[in-house]
Order: structure tokens, then C-alpha cells, then sequence
């Protein structure tokens, strides 16, 4: 694998970015590009969360009629 192929983790378990070789699928958020992008694994998440919290098209408050 080139370096331009290279994909990193960022491991949920154990908070650490990981390589191919990590911990199981369902304990990472990836894979990313590179070992910088995975460590903002958890910003990223709520960045968007943030986002989807305030988007108009998934309000609550629209089901509650």
C-alpha cells in the first residue's frame, strides 16, 4: 500500500487514530486520509450534529402538530 493509499481510524475504544490493523469496525469512525483527519474524528461528529441539530428540515418541532 502507497502512502497515497493510506487510511487511518479513529479508534472510540481507546481514542487513539489507528491503521487498518485497529480495533474492531464497530468501536471507529473512518476511515480517513490521513492520521490528522481521524484525530478530528470527534470534532467533526459534532460539528455535525451541531448542523443537524439547527436544520430547519429535520425539526422536531414540525411533528409535533
Amino acid at each position: 500500500m502507497s502512502d497515497s493509499d493510506a487510511q487511518y481510524w479513529f479508534c472510540l475504544k481507546h481514542h487513539t487514530v489507528e491503521g487498518p490493523e485497529g480495533c474492531r469496525s464497530a468501536d471507529r469512525l473512518g476511515p480517513y486520509t490521513t492520521a490528522e483527519e481521524a484525530s478530528r474524528a470527534l470534532d467533526r461528529v459534532a460539528e455535525r450534529n451541531e448542523q443537524w441539530d439547527n436544520d430547519p428540515a429535520w425539526s422536531d418541532e414540525q411533528l409535533e402538530d
